[in-house]
C-alpha cells in the first residue's frame, strides 16, 4: 500500500545512497553519476520523506537534469508512492480544503497536486 512505502528501504534495494547536507536552493539533489541522493538537513519528517521519494523518481526514472518535464514527472512519481487512494477519497469526502488534505496524508501540498493532477485512477 503507498502509505507504507519507505523511500529510504527504496533507495537501498536501488542501491542508492542517501546522505544529509546543506543545500540552498532545495530539499533534494540526485547525482546521477555518484548514484547518491543528498537531502537538505533539518528538514521536518514529512519534507524529508517527500524529497527522498521525489529524488527517488528522478533516479528510477533515468532522469539526469532537473528540467521542468522531470520535476512534474518525479512530483507524479512521489505522489503514485506517497498518497494512499483509498484514505484520499475518505477525506475529499470530509473536506475540500487541500492543506488538511495533505496533512492528514502525510504530505506536501504540491504532491497532493500531482497526485490530483495525474495518478487518481
Amino acid at each position: 500500500m503507498p502509505h507504507r512505502y519507505d523511500p529510504f528501504a527504496h533507495a537501498d534495494a536501488l542501491g542508492i545512497t542517501v546522505r544529509f547536507g546543506r543545500l540552498r536552493t532545495a530539499n533534494g539533489l540526485w547525482l546521477p553519476d555518484h548514484r547518491s541522493i543528498i537531502i537538505k538537513e533539518g528538514m521536518r519528517a514529512v519534507h524529508t520523506r517527500v524529497a527522498l521519494t521525489h529524488e527517488i523518481g528522478h533516479a528510477d526514472l533515468g532522469h539526469e537534469d532537473d528540467r521542468p518535464k522531470h520535476e512534474r514527472q518525479a512530483d507524479r512519481y512521489a505522489a503514485r508512492r506517497l498518497v494512499d487512494p483509498v484514505r484520499f477519497r475518505e477525506l475529499a469526502t470530509w473536506t475540500s480544503d487541500s492543506y488538511r488534505i495533505a496533512h492528514e496524508l502525510g504530505v506536501t501540498q504540491r504532491i497532493l497536486a500531482a497526485y490530483v493532477q495525474g495518478c487518481r485512477a
